[in-house]
């Protein structure tokens, strides 16, 4: 029996939805602390993200110190929309607008190896060490994870797509639910016995790669917890979405921008106001204008926006205050100077970003469609 990957021991289930605002933990903390304040009663977010609640912002609290107030709310909630699992892990199916992922959720030993130190889990990113401090801490003092990371494989993603369709076949789903963007989520509970055994004898065998949570393994490795929640699948239809950048403060205006990318060298064109289709080149919206600059450079694109245009031409640090990631769809914060618009990261970058043992800039890869936090939570 594995140990690195192993059933959730002590779990609980949703008994209809998961409570408070539909706004999962992926958002940027001004859209957290936005949907706390117009909350009413308790809610997951607010067990998350227990430091951005009104009543933590008011007293200036930090995640120590609001972690009596978490662990609170936590046990209302258990009580109130959940009922306890044990020894399970769970095949997982999401259909919606943005892909198709079906895999199966289970605890991870984020600091796994194989024999001669190679690690089982690959993160994909950088990741930003204050994020990882407050994921952490959170973890660390709560003892239950309430979101998965999305791990997939680096070979072998078929055929555990094609085990977990047979493990599931004529079998009706413990939980079904649609999120409000419309993705539909079935949850099936699978105990000690043959199903169980077969999937975890597969996710065995796999090296996993982050797809989404860089910041989640980084925290649960720090937690000193030894596990992880993570939905490990392979598709069959995983997109890679783009996560823009926002430069803010600093008082740059369009002119002094193109003239200053000009001067470095770099091709500098008017162009239309969404985000490239292919890699090299990044669309740049300021004021009122759009224009197109070329990167045309190996290291990726993110690497190049942030270490070339921003922090090269601009002397603007990229993992300071000045520049934000943008999710797909967000809206344009008010306060932007300029909004880089960047083209997906094809899956085969990211493969062989791996391959050669390295990472890409946190917050470059958008994988779809997401597990829903707050359907299973695991005791870890």
């Amino acid at each position: 029996m594995s140990t690195w990957i192993r059933p959730i021991g002590r779990g609980w289930a949703v008994r209809d939805s998961v409570p408070g605002p539909d706004v999962d933990e992926f958002a940027d903390p001004g859209r957290v602390e936005a949907a706390l304040a117009g909350a009413h009663g308790d809610s997951l977010l607010a067990v998350q993200h227990p430091a951005r609640t009104p009543a933590a912002l008011a007293g200036g609290l930090s995640i120590e110190a609001a972690l009596p107030q978490a662990r609170a709310t936590f046990e209302r909630i258990r009580e109130r929309h959940y009922r306890p699992v044990a020894d399970v892990v769970a095949p997982y199916r999401i259909d919606g607008p943005d892909g198709i992922a079906l895999g199966v959720l289970c605890l991870v030993d984020p600091a796994a190896v194989r024999e001669g130190g190679v690690t089982r889990v690959r993160h994909t990113e950088d990741v930003y060490p204050d994020v990882v401090a407050e994921r952490a801490a959170m973890l660390a003092g709560l003892g239950v994870a309430t979101s998965a990371a999305m791990l997939v494989p680096a070979t072998g993603g078929r055929e555990l797509t094609a085990l977990i369709e047979r493990c599931c076949r004529g079998h009706v789903p413990s939980l079904s639910t649609v999120d409000g963007s419309g993705r539909k989520h079935e949850l099936w509970l699978a105990g000690p016995g043959q199903a169980q055994d077969a999937l975890l004898a597969a996710l065995d065998e796999l090296d996993l790669l982050v797809a989404d949570g860089n910041h989640r393994v980084a925290a649960a490795a720090a937690s000193g917890r030894g596990a992880l929640l993570a939905l490990v699948t392979g598709g069959p239809g995983l997109r890679i979405g783009p996560i823009h950048r926002v430069l803010a403060g600093t008082g740059l205006d369009p002119a002094t921008l193109v003239r200053r990318w000009t001067e470095a060298g770099f091709d500098v064109h008017p162009g239309p106001p969404g985000p490239p289709a292919e890699p090299g080149e990044v669309t740049v919206l300021t004021g009122e204008s759009a224009f197109r600059v070329t990167l045309g450079k190996a290291g990726g694109d993110h690497a190049v926006v942030e270490q070339e245009l921003i922090r090269g031409v601009l002397g603007v640090d990229p993992e300071g205050p000045n520049v934000r990631p943008l999710l797909p769809g967000a809206p344009v914060p008010e306060d932007a100077d300029a909004v880089f618009l960047l083209a997906p990261v094809p899956y085969a970058e990211v493969l062989a970003v791996h391959a050669a043992g390295s990472r890409m800039p946190r917050k470059a890869t958008y994988f779809t469609p997401k597990p829903r936090s707050g359907l299973l939570l695991a005791e870890l």
